[in-house]
């Protein structure tokens, strides 16, 4: 039965990220054709959800939701957070096919390390038994990890305001609304429905912040830059904070935890290699590339 849980909850992992990503890419085909001076403005997602397409993006985004919090309750965080990245793959297959970019020898390095990587936190994972931190210290780590994602809205116009800020900002929110939706899971499936509803609150908020950030990252920076620095942030920080917000049975962990470090060292390669292809940074950044002329940085079309 264990078994059975544990294998239904990476499967909900891998279609709450397949739904994530392609809901991502919908919506990033919008936010491309907003003026780059909406960047870290609320205007810009009042002015996004007029439009029906990134709509639908963020309905399929958000179906993937249930999905996510069905694989925290069902597996250890520690492999469903690499898992939630396995939607990189259906984006390569949808760049290659739509904007016909080529799959190289490095991006199917890529798919195969991750594939691998993946099959080693199934093996080495821990035993799924995991508790929480104090409430005061959950705030803490949660409200931390939200404040600094929110940083750069704060910050804009000023000396700090920069594209890495901004990028790294959005990975941090969208890792701590996985955190959120981690606390929110196990506290409704225990009836703490006052302190789930706290949770939620706090991974809509993040959320949305994350959300203005990422869509200003991509008027900012090249989607090659963008997406591999915000996959790898939202992926593993979480993964380094776990031991701050829950208690972990790490010694049951398979041979000493070394199917573990080797399987997240080859998800974490594998997600800057395949975010970094052409293929899959063009597909989230809406459909386009761009090319530096003179200092400045236009937004071209892909043929």
């Amino acid at each position: 039965m264990h078994q059975a849980a544990f294998l239904l909850g990476l499967l909900a992992a891998v279609m709450a990220a397949v739904l994530f990503s392609v809901g991502v890419a919908l919506q990033a085909l919008d936010a491309r054709a907003e003026p780059p001076e909406e960047g870290l403005r609320v205007t810009l997602l009042t002015r996004l959800v007029r439009r029906r397409r990134w709509l639908a993006g963020g309905a399929i985004g958000l179906l993937g939701v249930p999905l996510q919090v069905l694989a925290f309750e069902q597996a250890p965080f520690v492999v469903v957070q690499p898992a939630l990245a396995l939607g990189l793959l259906v984006l390569l297959v949808l760049g290659a096919r739509t904007l016909g970019e080529r799959v190289g020898r490095a991006e199917w390095g890529g798919v195969l390390a991750m594939i691998v990587g993946v099959a080693l936190l199934a093996w080495g994972a821990p035993n799924h038994i995991e508790t929480h931190r104090p409430g005061a210290v959950l705030a803490l780590v949660l409200g931390g990890l939200v404040a600094l994602s929110l940083l750069p809205i704060a910050l804009r116009g000023r000396r700090w305001d920069t594209a890495l800020a901004v990028t790294i900002g959005s990975g941090l929110g969208y890792g701590a609304t996985n955190v959120a939706t981690k606390l929110f899971g196990d506290d409704a499936g225990g009836g703490h429905w006052l302190s789930a509803a706290v949770w939620a609150g706090v991974g809509l908020l993040a959320g949305a912040g994350a959300l203005l950030t990422e869509m200003t990252a991509f008027q900012r920076l090249a989607a090659t830059t963008v997406v591999p620095i915000s996959f790898a942030v939202q992926t593993f920080v979480p993964i380094a904070l776990e031991p701050l917000f829950l208690r972990e049975r790490w010694g049951s962990a398979a041979l000493a935890g070394a199917p573990l470090l080797a399987g997240l060292a080859l998800n974490l390669g594998a997600t800057v290699v395949l975010a970094r292809s052409r293929g899959v940074s063009t597909l989230l950044a809406g459909g386009t590339r761009r090319r530096h002329v003179g200092g400045v940085s236009p937004n071209i079309r892909a043929q």
